[in-house]
Formats: C-alpha cells, sequence, structure tokens
C-alpha cells in the first residue's frame, strides 16, 4: 500500500509543475485522497462486502468531490488532477500513467446489469477537462480525448479526439504533416486541431506544399533521366527559380 502512495506521490510532482513538496501533495490533493480510499472501497468490493464498499466510495466523493464506483478497475501511477466533478462508473478499466482533469466522466450508454458499460482507457491516456467518454469501449495507449469532448467510440493508440461528437485525428497523418512543415523550415507549433478556418487553412497549405515538393522531386528525377539517355544534353543540377517557399515571412505573420 505504502509503494503505491509513494508511487502515486511521485508522479504527481512529476506531472503537475504546481507540486512544491511530498507534504503539499499528501495533503492537499483530492485526487490522491479518491484513489487512496478507492483502492479500500475496491478491496471490499471483491470479497463482496458491497455496501463497505458503496459506503466507503460515497464518504470519499463527499470529500473529494471525485465519484468513483468501488468496481472500477485503476492501474498504478494515475493523477486525477483537480477532480471536481469526475465520475467514473462500475465496469470502467484504468490502464497505468493516465492523467484525468476536472469535470470528466466515464460513463456509460446501458442499462444493461452485468455487461462492460463503461470504457476502457489504455496505459499514458490523458482525458482532458470537462470530456465525456460514454460506452464500453477502449482508448487506446497513448490516446488523448481534448477538454469537453464527448466521445462515443473507439480511438487508436497514440490517436487524439476532439469535438462533440468526438471525431479522430490520427496521429500519423499528424506527424506527417509536422516532418513536412519541418522540411520546409516552417513549424506548425501552435496550430490548433480544432475546426478554426485559419487552422484548417493552415494545415491545407502545409500538405499542398508538401505535395508541390514531391511531385517536382519525381518530374526533376524523370527529366535527369531523359538528359542522361541523350548525348550532349546537359541539366543543371540547381535550377534557378524566382519563388521560394520563405519560411521567416511565414514565422513573422504568425507571431
Amino acid at each position: 500500500m505504502f509503494t503505491r502512495l509513494r508511487e502515486d506521490i511521485a508522479c504527481i510532482r512529476e506531472r503537475d509543475p504546481a507540486a512544491r513538496s511530498k507534504l503539499e501533495v499528501l495533503t492537499c490533493y483530492p485526487g490522491l485522497h479518491a484513489l487512496a480510499l478507492h483502492r479500500i472501497a475496491h478491496a471490499c468490493w471483491l470479497q463482496e462486502w458491497h455496501w463497505l464498499g458503496r459506503f466507503t466510495s460515497h464518504v470519499a466523493r463527499f470529500l473529494t468531490g471525485i465519484e468513483i464506483h468501488p468496481g472500477a478497475v485503476i492501474g498504478r501511477r494515475v493523477f486525477i488532477d483537480h477532480g471536481m466533478g469526475v465520475v467514473i462508473g462500475e465496469t470502467a478499466e484504468i490502464g497505468d500513467d493516465c492523467t484525468i482533469y476536472q469535470g470528466v466522466t466515464l460513463g456509460g450508454t446501458s442499462l444493461y446489469k452485468g455487461s462492460k458499460r463503461h470504457p476502457t482507457l489504455g496505459k499514458g491516456v490523458v482525458v482532458s477537462a470537462g470530456a465525456k467518454v460514454l460506452g464500453g469501449f477502449t482508448v487506446g495507449d497513448g490516446a488523448r480525448v481534448g477538454s469537453n469532448a464527448v466521445l462515443l467510440k473507439p480511438v487508436p493508440p497514440g490517436a487524439t479526439a476532439v469535438g462533440i461528437p468526438a471525431r479522430i485525428i490520427e496521429a500519423r497523418s499528424e506527424a506527417a504533416r509536422e516532418e513536412a512543415s519541418a522540411r520546409m523550415g516552417f513549424s506548425a507549433y501552435g496550430v490548433t486541431q480544432g475546426d478554426d478556418p485559419v487552422a484548417q487553412a493552415m494545415r491545407g497549405l502545409i500538405d499542398n506544399a508538401a505535395g508541390s515538393a514531391h511531385q517536382i522531386a519525381l518530374l526533376w528525377s524523370a527529366i535527369e533521366a531523359l538528359s542522361a539517355a541523350q548525348p550532349g544534353c546537359e541539366v543543371r543540377r540547381e535550377p534557378q527559380t524566382t519563388e521560394a517557399f520563405d519560411a521567416e515571412h511565414y514565422k513573422q505573420m504568425m507571431k
């Protein structure tokens, strides 16, 4: 028990820059208190002392503002930050190293007893403030759920879910876009994943520029191959261009 408590304190100090000491974390973090009381309630639930488990969780909710059903399964080093208004249902499962912010609901959409009604969070999942994750599906390892999102379907590992209802943004496509931006010397840092029209336009420009650069490279390779096949035909290796992608100019515009 004390090993788990030390792990919880260490993970809070690692993830929350406002945590200044172990004593502060131990005495002033309701998420830590809620998890400690949940372990007692969950042990009672496993022994089929259902009333005692529910009463323990009821006391924990009164003290912390966090409601965790004693039947929920919670992994190691889970951090519930702030915590007010968090609700975690009976059949919910939370993997190791997850972070949950205030106002989050891990709820169900089914009324059938004995069924898997609540979500499963993989390892390292972050659920932002006010998000609602509803249903008996799985949120993959390392996934992110945006603030106030209403998530009703599974999320692949490493992906991000945003919006109402939540839509999935694949990590692979975003990583490719960032890589293309870096090759052009342009940083898309700060461009949001939401419905902001400027952000959508910036993503479109980056994708279009990356695609154009790829097509130009293919054309240049074809021209070099044709020139090599014809004696006396010489192609300059570094063609002069009158226009270029000025990354510094666009960086100044974004400030």
